[in-house]
């Protein structure tokens, strides 16, 4: 029997964690935001950690510095073009860029959106632009040098909960939000022209609109090899895989769907196993058929999509939380290396 190294802990009082990221500079840095009580009211952290080996060989997790802000953090991403930066997105509907050489304050801050910033994502391809969501119903297209947003998309009339530049076409931005459905937005469509006054209306032509689920979709992600495969999980507990190349105009109009979108998206896949909502889903960036999630069962589970005759879906759970678990994130640069975090305010880091 294979005897794993316990994960490595980072433990920070009193602040349950949201989100995690690995920087795509340094292979050993993490970003990760944080909110006191919950979310619910209170300040935030953003928490900087490197992990480092130790004298036993086993890695450990070390805080590097935090910053403090006036209202929860429910999202973190590095900058794709400047190693020392990052973007925070804050409960107060506020948007920060921060610079690990400096100390204390942000070197540039939004204020657009009217509710929680849940989400934000910034492009590996137009590595000047990124992208968040709030629960304000919209997402907006950002670049650090401009005081104000570039776009804004009216993309549900409901909470979103993740907005993602598609990792394959630089124009692509999938959504998932309350109303159940999973949108992509193709930004090369002439609506979308930067002549239009999006920041007083908002644009709304989603290009593909998948029911993905009957209750709220809470993650998705897409694939890092297939283009136009996406993974989705939500309340329903399930993990489910879309290819998104099928689509029919029109359809049946349901919660979510506006009159003369795309409907579509054939379900490849559905993982079931965990035993309460999943919050998180992210793919391998070193195999096309690796999934994690995280969950509200307190556990991250790996998942393979294309198992050998006769294995399960499920390859590997990780319980080693004793509170929801709200995100994971796969290293950029070691192979197997898996980060997760949790509302118990702790991040493991471990070998799947």
């Amino acid at each position: 029997m294979t005897v794993r190294p316990p994960p490595a802990v980072l433990y920070t009082p009193g602040f349950p964690h949201f989100n995690l990221a690995w920087s795509p500079f340094h292979t050993s840095r993490i970003a990760i935001a944080s909110s006191a009580n919950f979310g619910l009211v209170g300040n935030g952290r953003l928490h900087l950690a490197s992990l480092t080996p130790s004298p036993r060989g086993l890695p450990s997790l070390a805080l590097d510095k935090f910053y403090e802000t006036q209202d929860g953090l429910y999202d973190v991403a590095w900058s794709e073009i400047h190693e020392n930066q990052l973007v925070s997105a804050s409960g107060d509907g506020s948007i920060k860029l921060w610079d690990v050489m400096l100390n204390d304050f942000p070197i540039r801050s939004w204020q657009e959106h009217t509710k929680e910033v849940f989400c934000i994502d910034w492009s590996n391809i137009k590595k000047d632009q990124f992208v968040s969501c709030s629960w304000d119903g919209t997402v907006k297209l950002w670049t650090p040098d401009r005081p104000r947003s570039l776009l804004t998309l009216q993309a549900h009339h409901s909470c979103i909960y993740q907005a993602l530049f598609s990792p394959h076409h630089p124009d692509l931005i999938s959504t998932c939000s309350t109303d159940g459905t999973v949108k992509i937005f193709d930004l090369r469509q002439p609506s979308f022209s930067p002549t239009s006054n999006s920041f007083t209306a908002p644009l709304t032509a989603a290009v593909l609109t998948v029911p993905a689920s009957g209750g709220e979709v809470l993650a998705l992600d897409w694939n890092k090899y297939r283009p136009m495969v996406l993974a989705s999980g939500g309340v329903d507990k399930m993990v489910r895989v879309w290819d998104c190349r099928m689509a029919k105009v029109g359809g049946p109009m349901g919660a979510g769907i506006e009159a003369g979108e795309a409907v579509g998206g054939a379900c490849e896949t559905q993982l079931m196993g965990h035993e309460y909502a999943v919050r998180k889903v992210q793919w391998s960036p070193h195999r096309p058929d690796l999934l994690a999630s995280a969950g509200y069962d307190m556990t991250c589970r790996v998942w393979t999509t294309n198992p050998p005759a006769g294995r399960p879906h499920l390859l590997y759970i990780h319980d080693g939380h004793t509170e929801f678990v709200v995100g994971c994130a796969w290293s950029l640069y070691e192979e197997g290396v898996l980060a997760s975090c949790s509302w118990d305010n702790k991040v493991n880091v471990f070998r799947v």
